[in-house]
């Protein structure tokens, strides 16, 4: 069996380029006869960021749309008919000379044209983040009619995929009009040997400097613990917009008790020193760095946003799901949880135990159930 996935490059630190180089090797590597494919469309002939295996083939189409991407709106405007299709028919060209039985897509430019090709394979679509994300159907007048517009386009066009993979339950209710639902969580991509013993008095967070983290508001709201428990520490792990964040911390003057700190290479480590994990999102397509967290025996306090947390965390068990964007709500789940050492220790516990079902060989398992699939769907006549 052939597996080909499809993503804009693989250049980039960010957590889609982690997954699917993660997923795709472990599918190479540990699953018989499996040939695996990823093809992206502007590497750039930049390195691979998250190494591939050596049985994991790379092609590039070499098709540069969004870079570079400070180009004004207008050219790439003017740019974006001649690129876009001449990206398509250097896709339908390699599906051609691969000849893949499955074919993965993150739903980027090909989403447009891949559900009507008919080549024989058998078409998956994975949904990394949440609809409202996607195409949020807001606005007023035009701009409400044009959301909407969009968001009935790509109903239609994941209506003719074969599968449409979510990460959570909870997506599943953002897309009433669609049948072909699938859901399968992202899997850990680290495998701690060693667990925190939740004593360290230091709070974890780690994400992209950006609104959808709701940095924010955790700062706000670390700054009422901190009238409670001015030994803790927070450490919020990223980078991006970093110095209206900094311009918060010292106008709050919790400088000391809040560090921005640099992404982590060895963010376990970093895991590991710490007692309690937030996750302060406004919303996410899954949460992984919960389930990391957990995975290294650091409970989570969490916004119970879309989505995600809900199907993660066990509330009151092995970590505390809160109000979406209940800031003082937030605070005091973690007050408690840094004045009550027995009752932090247990989540801990429960969390590393808990977060095994996101091993990968359990949810490798139920792709492969999935790609298994394939042999009963009814094959497509090839052009």
């Amino acid at each position: 069996m052939k597996i080909l996935y499809y993503l804009p490059s693989l250049y980039a630190p960010g957590g889609l380029e982690r997954i699917i180089v993660f997923k795709a090797n472990y599918f190479a590597e540990h699953f018989p006869n499996c040939e695996v494919v990823v093809m992206t469309s502007e590497q750039r002939k930049q390195p691979i960021h998250f190494p591939l295996s050596n049985r994991v083939k790379h092609i590039d189409l070499d098709v540069c749309i969004d870079y570079p991407f400070d180009q004004s709106a207008v050219t790439k405007a003017l740019r974006f008919p001649f690129l876009y299709l001449k990206f398509k028919k250097k896709f339908i060209r390699a599906l051609r000379a691969e000849e893949p039985d499955i074919v993965i897509s993150t739903i980027r430019r090909e989403i447009n044209f891949l559900p009507e090709l008919r080549d024989g394979s058998y078409k998956l679509a994975e949904f990394h983040v949440t609809k409202n994300f996607y195409n949020p159907v807001v606005g007023r007048g035009i701009y409400s009619w044009i959301n909407r517009f969009k968001d009935k386009l790509m109903v239609a066009k994941l209506r003719k995929m074969d599968k449409v993979i979510f990460l959570t339950e909870e997506e599943k209710i953002f897309w009433p009009d669609l049948q072909n639902l699938h859901v399968i969580p992202n899997p850990l991509v680290i495998n701690p040997q060693q667990f925190s013993n939740c004593e360290q008095k230091q709070v974890i967070a780690v994400g992209r400097y950006m609104p959808q983290k709701g940095f924010d508001l955790l700062i706000d709201g670390w700054a009422k613990v901190v009238k409670k428990h001015p030994d803790w520490t927070l450490k919020i792990y990223g980078e991006g917009m970093r110095k209206q964040l900094q311009n918060q911390i010292d106008r709050l003057g919790i400088a000391t008790q809040c560090k921005l700190e640099p992404t982590a290479h060895n963010i376990v480590k970093k895991y590991l020193e710490s007692s309690i994990f937030v996750l302060s999102s406004r919303y996410e397509g899954f949460g992984m760095v919960v389930a990391e967290a957990m995975a290294c025996g650091v409970p989570a306090v969490a916004f119970a946003c879309p989505c995600g947390p809900r199907e993660i965390i066990q509330d009151g068990e092995d970590g505390i799901l809160v109000e979406n964007g209940n800031v003082d709500q937030l605070a005091t789940s973690i007050c408690m949880l840094i004045e009550n050492k027995d009752l932090r220790k247990s989540m801990g516990q429960k969390a590393q135990l808990h977060a095994t079902r996101f091993r990968i060989e359990n949810i490798a398992n139920q792709w492969k159930e999935l790609f298994n699939a394939r042999v009963e769907a009814p094959d497509q006549t090839k052009t």
